[in-house]
């Protein structure tokens, strides 16, 4: 395992890893990797027509939030699966990580973090322009296992991020482990090619993506999309930050 190094909050990332630098990272924040931006096909048959969908570059965290940079922001720990550092935090609900996100941008310098699109998430989960089309996000073959804690091998708890394989962009945990907040509310496709989209305007319920250590290997294909109420709380359901490239 890696050895981590304990920052402070100053730059958003309490434990990066000390491992050589991708040449693709933010050079101010280790932990977060430049998506460049591209077009693909979004979606599924099940929920709404696959369209095609252009995004600009952005900058995703390589990990999920774990309960340890929570906690220092936010001075406690909400996660059922306490006593993991370096597990994913969970039990937050959207609008706690919109606390979360404006206690971060306060002591930025200037940085806007935010919670990623769905068509952000979608897109870097597929690998961006590395994409080969598998149903999960792994660099090298369309298989689950080597990229996921999910129902049949997470034994019902979350794990320390990075403990499985990274997708083809190095981001960890695209696939289970928690699932994923995204900034949408959520809304049927429609068929129309789009750019950037960002959702609906209002709704009632928000995306999450990715599937968790509860979940199927169905529940955690790339374009599966699942919603819930912006206030509801679950030990399967996490986040991970995205920032603009232009700031």
């Amino acid at each position: 395992m890696r050895t981590l190094l304990c920052l402070s909050f100053v730059s958003v990332i309490v434990c990066v890893s000390c491992s050589a630098q991708s040449e693709n990272k933010d050079s101010t924040l280790d932990s977060f990797i430049l998506v460049k931006g591209g077009t693909f096909q979004m979606g599924n048959l099940t929920d709404g027509p696959i369209h095609e969908v252009t995004v600009s570059d952005f900058y995703l965290d390589q990990t999920e939030v774990t309960q340890a940079q929570w906690r220092a922001v936010m001075g406690e720990n909400p996660s059922d699966f306490k006593d993991c550092d370096e597990c994913p935090v969970e039990q937050v609900s959207w609008y706690d990580v919109q606390m979360f996100i404006t206690k971060i941008n306060n002591q930025s310098g200037g940085v806007k973090y935010r919670l990623p699109t769905e068509a952000e998430w979608e897109y870097a989960a597929r690998g961006g322009i590395h994409n080969k089309g598998y149903s999960y996000a792994n660099a090298v073959r369309d298989d689950i296992e080597p990229v996921a804690w999910y129902s049949e091998n997470a034994g019902e708890k979350t794990h320390p991020v990075k403990s499985k394989a990274p997708n083809a962009l190095g981001l960890y945990d695209m696939t289970g482990n928690v699932w994923e907040w995204c900034s949408d509310w959520y809304e049927k496709y429609g068929a129309a090619p789009q750019t950037n989209p960002t959702g609906a305007s209002s709704g009632t319920r928000r995306v999450f993506r990715g599937g968790s250590w509860y979940s199927d290997p169905i529940f955690c294909i790339v374009s599966f999309r699942f919603r819930d109420a912006s206030s509801n709380r679950y030990n399967f359901l996490g986040f991970r930050l995205a920032r603009d490239v232009a700031f």
